[in-house]
C-alpha cells in the first residue's frame, strides 16, 4: 500500500468504527444483544436520526487534522509555528460548531467549517467542552485533573506528521490534564505512525513504541494496561464482551487505547475488529475508533465492508482530509515558500 492508502485507512475506518458504536454508545451489553441480537450490533443502526451518522469523536479527529495542515501552512509561510497553539484553534472552531461561546476570539476561516454537515451535536464530552469553554490563549493546557478518553479518539492525524508523540500529546493536553490521558494519545499517534512510516504490524509497533516511550514520567498507567494487553496475545486471550467488561469500560484513556489496541491484534479483518471493539458495556464508539483506525491504517480503505463505506456520513470530507495530508511533506518546517496554493488557500495560515 502507499502512503494515501493508509491514510484514507486509517480516518476513514476509524469514522466506521465510530458509526457502528454510536447507536450503542450508552448501552450496556445485554440491552445491545435485546436490541440487535445474540452477535450484537454488526451494521449500521440509526443514530442522531441517521444511519451511518458519526460522533463528536469524528469531529474532532477532522478538526485537529485541520489544525495540522494550517500549522504546515504557517510553518512555511512564516518559518516558524507553535503547532499546539494552530490545533487549539482549530478545535475552537469546532466548538462553534456545537453551538457554545469561547473566551478566546476564533477565527471563521477554511472550508472545514462551511462544512455544515459538521454542525451536528454529538454526544460531545464534557471534559473536552470545558476544557475548550475556559482557554483563555491558544496552546493553553488544560486545568483539569481529567483522563478521559476524549484525548485519545482525535489524534490520529498527528501519525502523518513529524514528532507525532509530542504532537499527539500537547494536543491532548488541551483538553486533558492528567498525564494518562495526554501520554496516552501521544503513544497512539506513535504506533500508528511505526505502521505507517516502518510497515510494522501493530504487535511490533506497539512493542518499539513502549520501548522508546514507556519510561516517561506519568505513563506509568498506559503503559501497564498495554503490556496487560500483549500478554492476553501472546496466551491468545482473546476479546469477548465478557472480558472487556471484566478489563473496563474505555471512558478513561488507557482503557480505551488497550481495549482498541486488544480487538486489532485478534481481528482478521476490519469488520470484525470494528464489531467486536463496539460490543461490551462501555465507551462502544471511541473503541471502536480506536480499533478502527488501527485496522485501516495497516489494510487500506479497502478492508471497510462497502455497505459501510457508502453508508457513512461526512465519507467526503474525510477523504478530502487524507488526500490533503498526503500532498503536503511530513513535517511542518524546511519548506519555506514552496506548498501548494490550494492547501494555503483551504487551510490558511494567518
Amino acid at each position: 500500500m502507499n502512503r494515501l492508502d493508509r491514510i484514507k485507512g486509517c480516518l476513514l475506518g476509524g469514522a466506521v468504527g465510530d458509526a457502528l458504536g454510536a447507536p450503542v454508545e450508552f448501552l450496556g451489553w445485554a440491552e445491545i444483544r435485546a436490541r440487535h441480537g445474540a452477535q450484537g450490533i454488526t451494521d449500521f443502526a440509526p443514530a442522531y436520526g441517521l444511519t451511518g451518522a458519526v460522533t463528536d469523536d469524528t469531529q474532532m479527529m477532522l478538526f485537529t487534522a485541520e489544525g495540522l495542515l494550517r500549522a504546515f501552512v504557517r510553518g512555511s509561510s512564516k518559518g516558524i509555528c507553535h503547532v499546539p497553539s494552530v490545533i487549539h484553534h482549530a478545535l475552537l472552531r469546532w466548538l462553534m460548531t456545537q453551538d457554545y461561546p469561547t473566551a478566546t476570539p476564533v477565527e471563521n476561516s477554511g472550508w472545514m467549517i462551511g462544512n455544515r454537515e459538521l454542525w451536528s451535536r454529538r454526544a460531545p464530552g464534557n471534559t473536552c467542552i470545558q476544557a475548550l469553554r475556559a482557554s483563555r490563549q491558544f496552546g493553553e493546557p488544560a486545568s483539569n485533573d481529567s483522563k478521559g478518553c476524549g484525548a485519545v479518539m482525535r489524534v490520529a492525524p498527528c501519525a502523518f506528521f513529524g514528532n507525532a508523540f509530542e504532537h499527539a500529546s500537547v494536543s491532548g493536553r488541551l483538553t486533558h490534564g492528567h498525564p494518562t490521558g495526554y501520554l496516552a494519545a501521544g503513544l497512539y499517534a506513535d504506533i500508528l505512525q511505526r505502521i505507517v512510516d516502518k510497515g510494522d504490524s501493530l504487535e511490533h509497533a506497539l512493542t518499539e513504541s513502549l520501548v522508546r516511550h514507556g519510561s516517561r514520567d506519568g505513563i506509568d498507567e498506559v503503559r501497564a494496561a498495554l503490556e496487560r494487553i500483549l500478554f492476553f496475545f501472546y496466551e491468545d486471550y482473546r476479546p469477548t464482551p465478557e472480558r472487556i467488561a471484566r478489563f473496563g469500560g474505555g471512558w478513561v484513556a488507557e482503557e480505551a487505547l488497550a481495549i482498541g489496541v486488544w480487538c486489532a491484534l485478534f481481528a482478521k479483518s476490519l469488520e470484525e475488529g470494528v464489531v467486536t471493539a463496539v460490543n461490551h458495556d462501555g465507551d462502544s464508539d471511541s473503541t471502536g475508533v480506536i480499533a478502527g483506525q488501527l485496522l485501516g491504517v495497516q489494510y487500506g480503505a479497502a478492508a471497510i465492508p462497502a455497505r459501510w463505506y457508502e453508508r457513512l456520513e461526512l465519507r467526503g470530507v474525510i477523504e478530502r482530509t487524507a488526500q490533503d495530508i498526503e500532498r503536503v511533506p511530513r513535517d511542518f518546517c524546511g519548506m519555506y515558500g514552496e506548498f501548494d496554493a490550494e492547501i494555503v488557500r483551504d487551510y490558511p495560515g494567518d
